[in-house]
């Protein structure tokens, strides 16, 4: 993942990472956290080292007052780092060693260990845009094996579109977090560096998504362009990375000013599901573009944008399923009608996953399944979450969790809980606490609660402060708009698609519990109201589904106590939702 430490010493039973700071008279927090994040990195990525205590050690070489050497070591055998001088090295060394035990590590077989990173979204945006391959920056378990042979069937698709001056769609469907948007930006990123002649583009209608990963690689480019000594203007780099991730309707827009086809022969659709209905596409044109008689859907629009080569065309669709979050989404069924009712020359690659309720393609499905040129292929399926590589079965219980299926979501909390703590509060200092005292490192923690989350004011949080996503989840801890300082809450309009490594979740009273079943609810004005539309209620139950996802390692939830003199929060409201939550066996915190 681009990490390099400086020295790695095998000695009896322990792994000390050290890194030097040669002429550094103080021990910075950033110096601190870089080793600790080493030590981190190979405590939970290389096989070698899970089950060894690792102890991350700074030398800060012109160092001349060295904080006494105090061991504190983790549950997970991970020491808290070491600070040291020259002098004090062979010294902490030494203490470490005599509190040490097990049998000593063989390095061969430590050296041949495999290194299974699992990155955030970012990061394995970073590490592809750098022109590392997909296998490089995923585990080799079988969650990583699907990913290989997903991105492969993928790219052979595309080079035998190409090869036979053919137009192709593929429908590639996965699990919350198993990788669907690393094998769209890894197709991105291949055709970019292999095929110059006729480039992919990542497409997302995900905004924030868009926003932070651009961010993210313009600011790695530049510190990498200068590193090399080169000058560079960050606007310039930041041109060359908008190529290749764009918002989905920028692409769109561009499609009505140009009757040509698009510069690039291979579009990916992130989260295709959430492209836009006829009736939403129209509503837009009328009031934005000022096209009037507009009659396509989106998802018909971009497949005729891409239907404008003579020559051949490809565009791939990663299906999601349950994050429907917002009005005016077409669901895939709207792809599949375009296909068939406009595009019959088009061949189609469909995932065998397809026909699963979650994805909601409806009668559409049954209408191509006997069409000519349409395949189903298993190849198109992720089926193992990578986003918390602590526990694959999050996405499992959480799923339990809002589909109050609770023996089903006790038995999944019983098998993530000692690798992937919950707890739950009904103090918000408390789960603030919880989520700063479990990082470690830079590992990022954050703030997250519901868009209709209006009456956690009381709690001085106010979803309607406009969150910058780019600051939220890329500036550092010094910088209040961070997701660090977990003042500013972020909604799932701001999150979907992204992940931290802790959260604290807030939970108001616009999805309460009545009964056996969820109760949902809408503030305006002075009061709550109740959610009679279908869509809408999903959409409720969809945000929170988003929010309960988003950490890697662990997450709090807070529940209000409520306040029995304020009608728009008595405990009635939020009660139901703590004992529901306590019944699955999630710890309380206090």
């Amino acid at each position: 993942m681009g990490r390099r430490v400086d020295v790695v010493l095998l000695i009896e039973s322990v792994v000390f990472v050290v890194e030097f700071k040669v002429g550094a008279s103080d021990f910075e927090r950033s110096a601190i956290e870089q080793v600790w994040d080493y030590a981190l990195d190979l405590k939970n990525f290389h096989e070698g080292s899970h089950h060894q205590p690792i102890v991350p050690v700074l030398l800060a070489t012109a160092a001349h007052h060295c904080p006494v050497v105090a061991l504190q070591i983790d549950p997970d055998g991970v020491y808290r780092p070491i600070a040291v001088d020259e002098f004090a090295f062979r010294e902490a060394i030494d203490l470490v060693l005599s509190n040490a035990s097990g049998p000593p590590i063989d390095a061969r077989q430590w050296l041949a260990s495999p290194y299974r990173p699992t990155p955030t979204i970012v990061e394995a945006a970073r590490a592809l845009y750098a022109q590392h391959s997909v296998e490089a920056i995923a585990r080799h378990d079988a969650g990583a094996e699907n990913l290989r042979v997903t991105s492969h069937r993928i790219e052979s698709i595309i080079d035998e579109a190409k090869r036979d001056r053919r137009k192709v769609i593929c429908f590639l469907t996965g699990v919350p977090g198993a990788g669907k948007t690393l094998v769209g930006l890894n197709v991105a990123t291949r055709r970019r560096d292999i095929d110059v002649t006729s480039p992919a583009v990542y497409l997302s209608g995900n905004g924030p998504l868009v926003a932070v990963l651009r961010e993210a690689l313009t600011r790695d480019e530049v510190a990498r362009q200068r590193s090399l000594g080169n000058l560079v203007r960050k606007g310039k780099i930041g041109e060359s990375v908008k190529a290749f991730i764009q918002n989905v309707h920028h692409f769109r827009d561009d499609a009505i000013v140009d009757s040509g086809p698009p510069a690039e022969h291979v579009a990916v659709f992130d989260e295709a599901q959430r492209a836009w209905t006829l009736r939403q596409t129209a509503s837009f044109m009328r009031r934005k573009k000022n096209v009037p008689d507009f009659s396509q859907s989106e998802p018909e629009f971009l497949i005729s944008y891409l239907d404008r080569h003579s020559d051949w065309g490809v565009v791939v669709c990663l299906v999601g399923g349950g994050q429907e979050i917002n009005t005016g989404e077409a669901g895939i069924d709207a792809w599949l009608q375009a296909i068939n009712a406009r595009f019959p020359d088009w061949r189609m690659h469909i995932s065998s996953r397809l026909t699963d309720s979650e994805y909601a393609a409806g009668h559409a499905l049954d209408a191509v399944r006997h069409r000519p040129e349409t395949y189903f292929d298993d190849c198109l399926h992720l089926s193992v979450s990578m986003r918390s590589f602590r526990a694959e079965n999050v996405s499992a219980f959480v799923k339990a969790v809002l589909d109050q299926e609770e023996h089903t979501a006790m038995s999944a909390l019983q098998e993530l809980s000692s690798r992937y703590p919950v707890v739950i509060t009904r103090d918000l200092s408390a789960g603030k606490h919880w989520v700063r005292s479990h990082a470690r490192g830079s590992e990022r923690f954050g703030l997250l609660a519901s868009s209709k989350a209006q009456r956690l004011k009381p709690h001085a949080i106010d979803i309607r402060v406009d969150v910058d996503p780019v600051c939220w989840f890329l500036n550092e801890k010094e910088d209040t708009r961070s997701s660090f300082y977990l003042e500013d809450a972020a909604t799932e309009f701001q999150v979907q698609g992204l992940e931290l490594d802790w959260t604290c979740v807030t939970w108001d009273a616009d999805l309460r519990m009545n009964g056996a079943t969820w109760s949902y609810h809408d503030f305006r004005g002075s009061r709550w109201l109740n959610v009679a539309n279908a869509d809408n209620r999903r959409y409720l139950l969809n945000a929170y589904r988003v929010l309960l996802t988003r950490a890697r390692q662990g997450m709090a939830i807070f529940i209000p106590p409520g306040e029995r003199t304020d009608p728009t929060r008595p405990p009635e409201y939020y009660d139901p939702v703590f004992q529901y939550l306590k019944r699955l066996g999630i710890p309380v915190l206090a």
